[in-house]
């Protein structure tokens, strides 16, 4: 039995919820728009994930200034970029959540219970010309729940996935 059918069997879509990863990144505001979308169209509330981790230094690390707030740098970008993607009154119930940790996991927690987890194909880290990103590789193979990968309108195939 997939993940799905026991989601479906345990009565599952009582309160339906649809997770999408946001980085800001080009591919990811589109999966934030394609989340946006399919929630209004299933009734479904909307939650918004974003994540942080401490920069990877071995060795000496250099002093962070005194103001240095990941989290709070993580929670602007996060607000800023639902606000110039969905605009001011999106039309659903968002939550907005700014996690410690790598996308991959932090989002395979998120999509427990969710009937939906929307990822773009590539973040910020991507390299030119891939395809899938990791993340989005790592959540495909993973989740406990159905995935969409949404590409960028500059990702091979993006016009037509839109």
């Amino acid at each position: 039995m997939t993940d799905a059918e026991r989601h479906m069997e345990d009565g599952g879509d009582t309160d339906p919820r649809i997770v999408v990863g946001v980085d800001g990144s080009p591919p990811s505001c589109e999966a934030l728009r394609w989340a946006a979308r399919q929630a209004k169209l299933t009734g479904a509330s909307l939650q918004v994930i974003t994540c942080w981790e401490f920069p990877v230094s071995y060795g000496w690390a250099p002093p962070y200034p005194a103001d240095f707030d990941p989290a709070e740098d993580a929670r602007r970008t996060l607000e800023v970029t639902v606000a110039e993607v969905l605009g001011k009154d999106p039309g659903l119930a968002i939550e907005m959540t700014v996690a410690q940790g790598h996308p991959a996991p932090v989002l395979l927690n998120a999509g427990r219970g969710a009937s939906l987890l929307v990822v773009g194909s590539r973040g910020h880290g991507g390299f030119t010309g891939m395809l899938l990103g990791s993340v989005s590789e790592h959540c495909v193979t993973h989740a406990p729940c159905p995935v969409t990968v949404v590409r960028g309108a500059g990702d091979p195939g993006g016009e037509e996935a839109r």
